[in-house]
């Protein structure tokens, strides 16, 4: 209403201070019976993403006052971790878990939402170890590795943005490659967190009937225009627009899609086959702790360590092969991962298509040399799978060609879709909704409308180069250790060894996975 008086009322708001200026939009969304409510921000999706903006909007002074909305069509109210016993308790743990940095974990505990996570459930690990299962070629990520970044290091930090390439030897988590932390456990911590602010409408259970531009300026003169804000329909009749509405609702983002924002890519024609396995390992909980990754031409498959003796597995297959062993009895699923860490991938696949018995993998494996195959000396042994948590999703990279728009902002999978082979997926989401969070901070202190261009283009700016690139690399990596023709394994096989040889080349490595 304010804005659509004289010029010269309009010149004397801008000359105002930013935080009169703030009042002011604060105050001129006074809903209207012919008008739907009005929210400074509308985060559609309760996912680790958007959770994590609303929290780190709260938590910084000049985004604390914001009215804002949650919509998700899930019920967040009902239990969402597996539960809070120790490691070795009756309540198994999720298969759906993923690998947090230093970076996000630092991230976690600014906005307050750490404090809230089930710290028995989650495991830290400092090392990790990578090899080629067609020639074992490996590389050892070791926590020593981590303090011989050279300056040569930091230069190519200096190059890449957003790499972490160039962080300092004392930054958060100094020794620890990642956290494992279930997708409930960390849903959970932030649901607690957001639920205790102020200025925070839950409507969880809700699902968005629609998305459309508001009304324009009645001729009265008494309203805002909104022809041009997204105004979201509600079960019940109920209307709310949006001064900023954000998509963290996924990879078929119901809130891109209004905003007509192309997502681009393309399906890897794979699946990732997730479980929770019990190993022959119990780990003391300050024990430190290693994960594996092996890849295989199907795809890699990965060990990632849980409390005690539990571990998530992560196996990028083909379609058919998953299928395969989501069917497979437990005893025989157990056989298959452990031949596919331990066997050729001849043997692999003879096992996989003709017998996965126990009798034969013991068999074949007297027959292997393991030591020349890559596989560590330490390595465990998987004992079981617990009772359904094999499951599978399907693999595919997207991004879209924008991440904002006008009053419109995407993070998380609405905004990129990655393969898993990187574990960066999550982290991704998190750094969006970090960036995002700081500059409508920035914006709000400025005094600008947080719905405006000259208010998002920054977020873009700053997130969609360093996302595309990651994207890039994880894709290319997937795609060279796919192939299985003589050269490229030759190729990458002296890859391998030569950064297994320099110290400094595996800390950077470290400390760009970081975060």
């Amino acid at each position: 209403m304010l804005l659509s008086t004289s010029p010269a009322l309009r010149a004397s708001f801008f000359a105002l201070p930013p935080s009169l200026r703030r009042a002011c939009y604060a105050t001129a969304t006074s809903p209207s019976a012919s008008h739907p409510e009005i929210f400074d921000l509308v985060c559609v999706g309760g996912g680790p993403a958007g959770l994590s903006l609303i929290s780190s909007l709260k938590s910084q002074a000049s985004t604390k006052g914001l009215k804002i909305a949650l919509i998700d069509a899930q019920n967040l109210s009902a239990p969402l971790r597996t539960g809070d016993g120790d490691a070795s308790g009756t309540r198994e743990f999720s298969n759906r878990c993923s690998s947090l940095t230093p970076a996000s974990v630092k991230f976690l505990k600014r906005i307050g939402a750490w404090d809230n996570v089930a710290l028995s459930r989650v495991q830290a690990y400092t090392g990790m170890e990578v090899w080629d299962g067609v020639s074992g070629a490996k590389i050892n990520f070791d926590p020593m590795d981590r303090g011989r970044v050279a300056g040569v290091v930091e230069s190519l930090g200096r190059l890449v943005p957003g790499s972490g390439f160039g962080r300092g030897a004392g930054d958060e988590g100094e020794g620890e490659v990642a956290t494992m932390c279930e997708n409930s456990n960390l849903t959970a911590a932030l649901v607690e967190r957001v639920r205790g602010l102020e200025g925070v409408e839950v409507l969880d259970g809700t699902k968005v009937e629609g998305i459309e531009l508001g009304p324009e300026k009645e001729k009265d003169g008494m309203s805002l225009d909104l022809s041009l804000w997204p105004v979201l329909r509600l079960p019940g009749n109920r209307k709310i627009a949006a001064r900023l509405l954000v998509g963290a609702d996924g990879a078929n983002s119901p809130v891109r899609t209004f905003a007509d924002i192309p997502s681009k890519g393309w399906d890897y024609n794979q699946h990732g086959v997730v479980a929770t396995l019990q190993l022959d390992q119990v780990h003391d909980v300050s024990a430190p702790r290693k994960a594996y990754q092996r890849f295989l031409p199907t795809g890699p498959i990965a060990l990632l360590p849980l409390p005690g003796n539990k571990a998530s597995l992560v196996w990028s297959t083909t379609t058919a092969l998953a299928s395969h062993l989501k069917s497979l009895p437990p005893a025989e699923f157990t056989a298959a991962v452990n031949a596919a860490f331990r066997l050729l991938t001849t043997d692999i696949s003879y096992m996989l298509t003709h017998s996965t018995a126990s009798q034969d993998l013991e068999w074949r494996e007297s027959q292997t040399d393991t030591i020349a195959l890559g596989l560590p000396a330490e390595f465990p042994r998987v004992e079981g799978v617990v009772e359904g948590s094999v499951a599978s999703f399907p693999l595919r990279m997207r991004h879209a060609s924008t991440y904002t728009g006008h009053r419109i902002a995407l993070i998380g999978d609405a905004a990129h879709t990655i393969h898993p082979l990187a574990g960066q997926g999550l982290n991704l989401g998190l750094a969006d909704a970090e960036s995002l969070a700081r500059h409508l901070a920035i914006g709000m202190e400025a005094g600008m409308d947080i719905g405006s261009c000259w208010c998002l283009d920054g977020y873009g700016s700053d997130r969609w180069g360093k996302n595309n690139a990651v994207m890039g690399v994880v894709d290319k990596v997937g795609k060279v250790f796919g192939a299985s023709a003589g050269p490229v394994v030759w190729a990458r096989s002296l890859g391998f060894n030569a950064v297994e040889r320099l110290g400094w080349v595996k800390g950077g490595l470290m400390r760009g996975a970081s975060g």
